[in-house]
């Protein structure tokens, strides 16, 4: 599938590194300003390579992760499935949407999501949702334009700080 001249693809174990580099750098990016500097200073390669090496090499029933590429780039990546937390319901969750600044305002986010609804819909999911931290005013603005509802609030424990989230749904089947 490509999508503003990026190809996307569904992620997979040969892709570890690259996916670890990526995910810590736009986390880094985006929650430089939000999250104490523990955690900031906390997550690193080493610290996201176990999570991902199992997601992509052993993901759990209907977890998905797909990246977008330019040039053999990451410049995009979502993952979703089954939900993670009761806060969830019985929605499909998005757990991680990022996209790399030279990316956005391509349609990619938007591109990216519509897969990931179209993907949690075959599995039989009448509703997406993901959570948001509160301060991560970009990302809420993008969810709304995109048409999501605020639709509940949660502390996420974390595993590198409590932080107090957004909880944002669609409806993605009639």
């Amino acid at each position: 599938m490509a999508s503003a001249t990026a190809l996307i693809r569904p992620a997979n174990s040969a892709d570890l590194d690259a996916v670890v580099a990526f995910h810590v750098r736009l986390w880094r990016e985006t929650y430089r300003t939000m999250a104490p500097e523990a955690a900031y200073d906390a997550l690193d390669e080493a610290r996201r390579r176990p999570s991902w090496q199992a997601t992509l090499s052993q993901p759990k029933p209907g977890q998905q992760t797909w990246i977008a590429e330019r040039q053999g780039e990451i410049v995009g990546l979502i993952a979703f499935g089954p939900a993670s937390h009761e806060v969830f319901k019985d929605a499909g969750e998005i757990k991680h949407l990022y996209v790399d600044s030279k990316a956005r305002r391509t349609g990619l986010g938007r591109t990216l999501a519509a897969l990931a609804f179209a993907e949690l819909a075959k599995a039989e999911f009448d509703r997406a949702a993901l959570a948001v931290v509160r301060d991560n005013h970009t990302a809420i603005h993008f969810y709304e334009a995109m048409g999501g509802r605020k639709i509940g609030t949660y502390t996420d424990p974390g595993p590198m700080w409590r932080s107090e989230n957004l909880v944002y749904g669609w409806e993605i089947r009639a």
